[in-house]
């Protein structure tokens, strides 16, 4: 099952159970993929690849965290708590995200094979590092660890 089909399914799940918060998550879900179909599409009918799909999803959760991250500095603890719970659903959908160890053994083998000795090959590095862990592990994340092991 795709994932559109996936999400059309819990929407109908949601619609039926009457969790308001899970059924306005997945309905951003839906109209953001839809938007962005409605994007690249050039001429008929497009679809997103899995790729893209995720993207969309990181974009998504990345959002809600910055608005938690916002809401919480603001102290409205009100709304921090409707973006949670709307990431918790958005999270569903991504891939399983990637320990903190995975992510350095991914980074060391990537410094390895590009042969990357400085701060001047981080681009190299991390160009690669963010397309292995696309939608598995946090940017800044993969950049911290860059940078430490770059560093030395």
């Amino acid at each position: 099952m795709s994932l559109k089909e996936q999400i059309d399914l819990d929407l109908k799940n949601s619609m039926k159970s009457g969790d308001k918060t899970r059924l306005n998550a997945i309905r951003s879900i839906r109209a953001t993929l839809l938007e962005k179909e409605v994007s690249i599409r050039v001429a008929g009918k497009a679809v997103l690849t899995d790729e893209q799909e995720i993207e969309v999803l990181v974009s998504l959760a990345k959002k809600r965290r910055d608005a938690i991250e916002q809401f919480t500095a603001g102290n409205r603890p009100d709304l921090a708590a409707i973006e949670l719970s709307e990431l918790t659903v958005i999270e569903e959908y991504l891939p399983e995200p990637v320990s903190d160890d995975d992510v350095r053994a991914i980074v060391e083998d990537i410094v390895a094979k590009t042969g990357a000795t400085s701060m001047k090959d981080i681009g190299k590095v991390m160009g690669q590092a963010m397309k292995a862990l696309k939608g598995k592990a946090d940017g800044t994340k993969v950049q911290e660890i860059v940078k430490s092991l770059l560093s030395v």
